[in-house]
């Protein structure tokens, strides 16, 4: 299952089983589950926040802090990869998960995301120690651009935004 999720041409896995809670709990076994919080964040014009991170655009996102909520982290990691200020979270989104390997290690990050707003004009700082090497707003007739360019549940998480009507895209 990990050597198949791991082959480049692989963007998604569906398994099948009777018990969903037994899939659950096989699959768990073989990951370290790190919780995280991000935002899809609107500027007063209607544009998207995205930052180029690693050559892929994406949305930003970081881990749970010890003792921090889901909402202060989701604000916090905008805050602190963007260089934003007064970033107000609006409300949830939807969950995703992702797998990666730190050595022998395998991690499977589950990422909470909620909607947010700024407002006026900031200066975007990309938390280059993050990898962040550009930061834009994306507006609604650009965002096809972007997308082929971006991690693939990325589209998952602005589609689902469309859907639930909490962007206007």
């Amino acid at each position: 299952m990990i050597h198949e999720m791991q082959q480049a041409h692989v963007r998604a896995g569906v398994f099948y089983h009777r018990d969903l809670n037994d899939l659950k709990k096989a699959v768990l076994k073989k990951f370290s589950l790190i919780p995280a919080a991000g935002g899809v964040v609107k500027n007063d014009f209607n544009e998207i926040l995205m930052i180029l991170r690693r050559g892929k655009w994406d949305l930003p996102k970081g881990k749970l802090d010890p003792g921090e909520t889901l909402e202060d982290c989701a604000v916090r990691e905008v805050e602190e990869e963007t260089g934003l200020k007064g970033v107000i979270l609006n409300s949830f989104l939807t969950v995703t998960y992702h797998t990666y390997h730190e050595g022998t290690k395998y991690v499977l990050k589950e990422s909470h995301w909620f909607t947010m707003n700024v407002s006026g004009e900031q200066t975007l700082i990309p938390q280059t120690e993050e990898d962040i090497t550009e930061i834009r707003w994306v507006a609604s007739q650009e965002i096809n651009f972007y997308l082929p360019r971006a991690f693939p549940l990325i589209s998952d998480v602005i589609e689902t935004a469309k859907q639930k009507k909490l962007i206007a895209f």
